[in-house]
C-alpha cells in the first residue's frame, strides 16, 4: 500500500490577502488600519471555511504583515507571499490608496481586488483607479464591488461579494495548482485522434505545466520485471475478485476467450493500474525494491493512455485501468482520483483536469456519441421523451473508461451526486461497485482482450460537459454545456444502448437550452461540439470554468451560462460590452497566454 502522504508531498498554493490602505499618516491611515485589516481577516476566514485542497484539508490564506500603503509595503508583502507559496492574490480596501504603488505586479499570479462600497472613504475610487493601472500595464485583475452601500467599520461580506470572491478564488487556485505539474503521455496518437497530438504550447504557455512522455512498452517492462509493489498487487487482485462483478461476454461464441485467458487478463489490467499510477506520481515502495528511478514518477496530475491500437491489438485494453484510476476509490479505500485521459486525448484531459480542480470530484470521460431527437426516439422505441429530455438527448458513451462515481450512486440531499472522496460513505462506494458490471472487451475492437466497465448513470444530476479544442491560428478554445443527466425507461434505454455497444457505460444528457446560437436546440449543441470527446463534471460549474479560462487567457466559444454569472477581469469590458463573446476572444488574443 503506498504511503498516503506521498501523493501530496508538495505544498499546495495558498491565497494571499493584501490589505491596501491610504498611506497618509497622522490621522488618515491610523483611522483605517483596523477596518482594513479586518476586511483581510474576514476574507481569509470565508475562503478557508469554503475551500478544501485535493487532499481534503482546508485552504490556507496568508495575510500581509501590515497594511499596504505604498511600494515598500507592497514589496514586503510580495516577498512574504513568495516564501509562503502564495499562488493567488486578493487585494482588499475600504478606502483610496495609491494605485500603482500598492498593486500586485506579479504578472502570472491570478489576482482580484475588492473595493469596499462605502460612503465614508472612496474604496470604489481606488478600485477603478487600480484596475485602470492593471489594464494599462497588461496585468488583468478581477474587480469586486458590492451592489449595496455598507456602513463604515462593518466586517460583513455581502452575498454578492462573497460569490465573486469564491468564484475567483476557486478558479485561481485551480490555475495555481496546475503550475509546475506534468501531463504524462503514455504512448502517442490513438487512431488519428487530433487531441492525442500533445501540444506543448498549450501546456507550457497556458497552464504552466511541463510535458512528459513514456512509451507503452514501459508497461510491458514493468509487468515482466515485476516493477510494482507485490503486496499491493495481491491486495488489489483480491479486492477486484471480491468487488468487481464480471458481466456476460457479448462476443460471438467462436471468438470468446477461455476462462484461463480471462483470469490472466484480470491480472494484467490490475498490474497496469498500479504501474500507470506509479508512473504518474511515483511510489516510495519501489525504492525498497531497488527501483529507485521508477520510485520517483513524473510529477503528473494528468496522464493519457494511447491504448488503441498499438497496445490493444495485442494486450488487454486500458479500460479497467482508466476507470479505476479516475474513480474516487480503489483497493486502498477512498482517495482523490488519478486523472487519465482515454486514447491520450490530452485536450479532453485538460477539461477533466479543470473540472476536477474546481470540484475535487471525479470526471466522466465519454464520446459525445449520438443526438437522439424526440422523433427518432419515438420512431425506434415508441417512447415520447418528457421532462428534461423532452427536446432530445445526447448519448454519452465510450469504451469503458468512465469513473465509477458516474453511476450516480452517491447522493446529496437525497439526490444522485458525485462527491469529493472525503464525503463518500462506504455504503455509497459499495453501491457504485455493485452498479458496475465488468464486461469482457469487444474483441472486434480490442483484439488483446481486457474488460470494459458497464453502467447506466442515474438521472437527475446537474452536470457540465466541457471540452478544450485547438484551432490553428487561434489556439485553445473552451466550450461547455450545462444540463442534466436523465433517466429513460429500462426498455427504451436497452433498445437505444444495444444499437451502440451494451458493454460500455452510458450517460443520457439533456443540455439546458437558451433558444439562441449553439443552444437553440439539442441538435445545435451536438452540431457545434468541437470534437468526439467531452468531460462531464458534477454540478453546474460553467461560470467557474469561464472564470478559470479567463485567468488562463483561453476564450470560450460556446456556453449556456447566464450572463449575470459570468465573471472575468474588468479590463475585458474595454474590448466591448455589447458582444461579450467577441470581447473575450479579443482580450485573450491581446494579452496572450498567462505564462507566455
Amino acid at each position: 500500500m503506498p504511503n498516503s502522504n506521498h501523493r501530496w508531498n508538495q505544498d499546495f498554493p495558498k491565497i494571499g490577502i493584501r490589505p491596501a490602505i491610504d498611506g497618509r499618516r497622522k490621522g488618515i491611515r491610523e483611522s483605517l488600519e483596523e477596518q482594513t485589516m479586518n476586511m483581510a481577516k474576514a476574507v481569509a476566514a470565508l475562503l478557508s471555511e469554503t475551500f478544501k485542497y485535493p487532499n481534503g484539508e482546508p485552504v490556507e490564506c496568508v495575510i500581509a504583515d501590515t497594511c499596504i500603503g505604498g511600494v515598500a509595503e507592497a514589496a514586503a508583502a510580495a516577498n512574504k507571499f513568495s516564501k509562503s507559496g502564495v499562488g493567488v492574490s486578493i487585494t482588499v480596501t475600504p478606502c483610496w490608496c495609491y494605485g500603482t504603488e500598492t498593486m500586485d505586479m506579479d504578472p502570472s499570479t491570478p489576482k482580484a481586488i475588492w473595493g469596499f462600497n462605502g460612503t465614508e472613504r472612496p474604496g470604489a475610487v481606488y478600485l477603478a483607479a487600480v484596475l485602470s493601472g492593471h489594464a494599462q500595464k497588461g496585468i488583468p485583475a478581477f474587480g469586486i464591488y458590492g451592489e449595496d452601500v455598507q456602513d463604515s467599520g462593518t466586517t460583513d461580506i455581502p452575498q454578492d461579494v462573497q460569490e465573486k470572491l469564491i468564484r475567483f478564488s476557486k478558479a485561481g487556485l485551480a490555475a495555481a495548482y496546475m503550475k509546475g505539474k506534468s501531463y504524462l503521455a503514455i504512448g502517442s496518437v490513438s487512431m488519428g485522434i487530433a487531441g492525442s497530438i500533445v501540444n506543448e504550447e498549450l501546456f507550457q504557455n497556458y497552464l504552466g505545466m511541463r510535458n512528459e512522455y513514456v512509451d507503452m512498452s514501459e508497461l510491458v517492462r514493468r509487468i515482466e520485471e515485476e516493477i510494482f509493489d507485490p503486496e499491493e498487487y495481491q491486495l488489489a487482485l483480491n479486492w477486484v475478485k471480491e468487488n468487481c462483478s464480471e458481466g456476460p461476454d457479448n462476443n460471438p461464441a467462436a471468438i470468446q476467450t477461455t476462462r484461463e485467458r480471462k483470469d490472466q487478463d484480470w491480472e494484467t489490467v490490475v498490474k497496469m493500474s498500479l504501474i500507470v499510477r506509479d508512473l504518474m506520481i511515483g511510489n516510495p515502495r519501489l525504492a525498497d525494491l531497488e527501483f529507485g528511478e521508477e520510485a520517483l514518477g513524473h510529477n503528473a496530475i494528468l496522464s493519457g493512455f494511447q491504448g488503441q491500437r498499438h497496445w490493444t491489438d495485442h494486450f488487454p485494453n486500458g479500460d479497467f485501468m482508466e476507470a479505476i484510476l479516475n474513480t474516487s476509490f480503489d483497493w486502498n479505500g477512498k482517495r482523490a482520483p488519478y486523472l487519465v485521459a482515454t486514447e491520450n486525448d490530452s485536450l479532453n484531459g485538460v477539461a477533466m483536469l479543470f473540472g476536477n480542480l474546481l470540484t475535487n470530484t471525479a470526471q466522466i470521460f465519454a464520446d459525445v456519441r449520438t443526438y437522439w431527437s424526440p422523433d427518432a426516439v419515438k420512431r425506434v422505441t415508441g417512447h415520447i421523451l418528457s421532462g428534461a429530455a423532452k427536446d432530445g438527448i445526447l448519448h454519452l458513451i465510450n469504451s469503458g473508461p468512465a469513473a465509477l462515481d458516474g453511476t450516480g450512486e452517491q447522493s446529496r440531499d437525497g439526490q444522485p451526486a458525485m462527491k469529493p472522496y472525503w464525503e463518500i460513505t462506504d455504503e455509497e462506494m459499495n453501491k457504485c461497485l455493485k452498479a458496475t458490471s465488468w464486461r469482457p472487451a469487444s474483441l472486434e475492437y480490442f483484439r488483446g482482450g481486457g474488460y470494459s466497465s458497464d453502467f447506466l448513470t442515474k438521472g437527475g444530476m446537474p452536470v457540465t460537459m466541457s471540452r478544450i479544442n485547438l484551432v490553428k491560428g487561434l489556439g485553445p478554445v473552451l466550450q461547455l454545456a450545462e444540463g442534466y443527466t436523465v433517466d429513460l425507461p429500462e426498455d427504451v434505454h436497452k433498445t437505444l444502448d444495444d444499437r451502440t455497444d451494451p458493454t460500455w457505460p452510458t450517460t443520457w444528457f439533456a443540455p439546458i437550452l437558451t433558444g439562441e446560437g449553439s443552444f437553440t436546440d439539442v441538435y445545435s449543441v451536438m452540431d457545434n461540439w468541437g470534437s468526439n470527446h467531452g468531460s462531464i463534471s458534477y454540478g453546474h460549474i460553467g461560470a467557474d470554468l469561464i472564470t478559470l479560462a479567463a485567468i488562463l487567457r483561453i476564450p470560450v466559444s460556446m456556453h449556456n451560462v447566464a450572463k449575470e454569472q459570468v465573471f472575468r477581469p474588468r479590463v475585458w469590458s474595454n474590448f466591448g460590452t455589447s458582444d461579450p463573446e467577441g470581447a473575450d476572444f479579443r482580450a485573450c488574443s491581446s494579452f496572450g497566454p498567462l505564462y507566455k
